[in-house]
This record gives C-alpha cells, structure tokens and sequence, in this order.
C-alpha cells in the first residue's frame, strides 16, 4: 500500500447534539457540533484541526474513533468504515486508534499505579504476558522519558508534564497507527509544552505515528504540523500546508486567528494591527443559511449573509470556504 494513501478519510461528517424541554422531552433544536466536515490524513502526516473553544474540533476526533455515534456522514480507517462495526470488531479496530486527552490531572485513574495504567489497553487486547508484559511497560516509560521504576508509584506523586508522558505512554501500550492529541498541551505550563511537542515529534519519527492535533493555538499547531484545517461553527473553512495557512491565510477567520498570536520581533508587533472579531458563537438550529461567519466577519456582503460557502480549492492544495477569498 502506498505510503500517500489516506489512513484517515472523513467524509461530510456531521454530528448533531439534540436540545430537548418540557415533560416529554421533544426535541426543539439541536447543537450542529460538527456539520459536514470532510478531510484525510496521510499515512506519517500531522494535520493540525484549530479553531476557537466550542467550534466541534473536539467532537471531530471523538467522532473519528467512533467514541460520540456521528449522525450522519462516513469516516473510513484504512478503507474500512469505523461507524459500520460493532463488538468484538470495533475492539480489534480501536486498538490501532488511540487518543490523548487534554487534561493529564482527571484522565488517569488515581487508584491505580502507573503500571497498570498502561498495561490496562495491553490487557484489553490480549498483548503481552506476565513478565514480558511488565518489561513492556518499563520500555515504554523509557521511551516516554521517564524511569522504569515510576510504574510503581501513583499519579499524585508526578506533575502535569510527567502525567501526560504516562497518558501518552498508555496511548503507545496499544501498538497504535493513529492518534488524536486532543488539547493534548493545553493544560500545561509553556516551557513543558515544548517538550512534550519534542516528544510526539520524536515519537512519529520512530513509530510511523499519524496524528490528528487539535488545539486552539495556532502557535503550538505551527512547530508540529503539516497541514492545518482551519474550523468554525462545525465547518472547516480553510485547509492547507501550515507555510501556506501562515504566510499567506485567505479566510478572514484564520487571518483573525493569526492577528492575535503574539510576534517575536517587537518592531513587528507594533506595527501590525489586530483583527477584533465581535458577536458570539452560536452553533443551534438558528445558524442560517449564509455564510456563519457573516455575523462576525468585516467583509460580509448581502452574498455572505444568503449562500453559504463551500470549500474549493484556491490551487496548490489551498482550500478555502469564502466568497471573497
């Protein structure tokens, strides 16, 4: 198979969160998370999928590894269709899927050490025995930059940056192709946060790991990268290579997004100006048929506010949900 296949194909995914009131419960409207996403993710690649907090990135990844049900639309991994299995199938699938969580304080288990925290996924799928189970956690804890013996100690005992090196450990217990960093940083302190970028960087390179990175901050998805996917109220509105998103962005969101990144250069600082978007998010029923940006975008014409844009491609692997791109 050829390396420039996509392991991940996601295809009009959409899911949609009903909002139900009175006594029984009728369905009044509902929260449209993720509304007709499509993208893949070659094999050794690491898309990177920003966006504001509420915009369905996290609701993507948890929809890819068929942890929240879509509603509609197809994700295919390695050509077989994740939503389509069930039991004993969807198990032996999920092995080769794993996620990292955001917050490396309430996604391990305080009651159990950390050897059995990574030895659970291998227990799970039957991978490894006895000893050789035992000297495969203390492997893996070495490959994570920590020492073996901590298998032993509990997760109160470590600080946010070892924690997510255990949970990332846990990820790898699985023998995984795909993994879906979700926030995966966001939690820890700054100077923690580059090592732990250094760290899935490294990882990639000696596991032929696929990531699927998800952040709100376009800083951070710029060192890691390389494609990012640009998400707003549920829809990607612009995809690219990460030197294309950044040295030249079309969507006014995205040019939003990189106006209020901070530059190293104070000269430069200065002298820029920074987009101020206003209006709030909405992602109910009530979003409209125009543009969702519209509402918050200063180059909305009457077009912008009747007809929605699709994504098409502005050349060289460039594609952009606008009017006026």
């Amino acid at each position: 198979m050829s390396e420039f296949e996509p392991l991940i194909s996601v295809e009009d995914l959409q899911v949609h969160f009903p909002i139900r009131r009175g006594l029984l419960q009728r369905r009044v409207a509902a929260v449209r998370a993720v509304d007709g996403v499509s993208f893949a993710i070659v094999r050794g690649e690491t898309l990177g999928l920003v966006g504001e907090s509420g915009c369905g990135k996290s609701t993507t990844g948890r929809a890819i590894l068929n942890l929240t049900q879509p509603t509609a639309g197809r994700v295919l991994f390695d050509g077989v269709q994740v939503s389509a299995l069930s039991g004993e199938t969807l198990r032996q699938l999920r092995r080769r899927m794993q996620m990292i969580f955001q917050d490396p304080y309430s996604s391990l288990n305080p009651r159990m050490t950390v050897g059995d925290t990574i030895a659970e996924p291998m227990l799970v799928h039957g991978l490894y025995r006895g000893a050789e189970r035992r000297r495969r956690v203390a492997e893996l804890l070495g490959l994570v930059g920590l020492a073996p013996e901590f298998q032993r100690r509990y997760p109160h005992e470590f600080s946010g940056g070892q924690r997510q090196r255990i949970g990332i450990a846990r990820a790898l217990a699985a023998e995984p192709d795909f993994i879906v960093c979700d926030e995966a940083i966001a939690a820890l302190d700054v100077s923690v946060q580059a090592q732990i970028i250094n760290l899935l960087q490294d990882l990639q390179q000696r596991l032929a790991l696929t990531y699927l990175f998800i952040s709100h901050d376009l800083s951070v998805v710029r060192h890691i990268s390389d494609r990012i996917a640009v998400m707003y109220l549920g829809r990607i509105v612009e995809l690219s290579r990460g030197e294309d998103i950044y040295g030249r962005p079309r969507h006014p969101y995205t040019q939003a997004l990189l106006s209020a990144v901070p530059l190293p250069d104070p000269v430069a600082e200065r002298s820029r100006q920074q987009i101020i978007l206003r209006g709030e998010l909405s992602v109910t029923d009530e979003v409209g048929t125009g543009c969702r940006f519209a509402p918050r975008c200063p180059r909305a014409d009457d077009m912008c506010r009747r007809v929605e844009p699709q994504l098409e491609s502005m050349g060289g692997h460039h594609w952009v949900a606008c009017h006026h791109a």
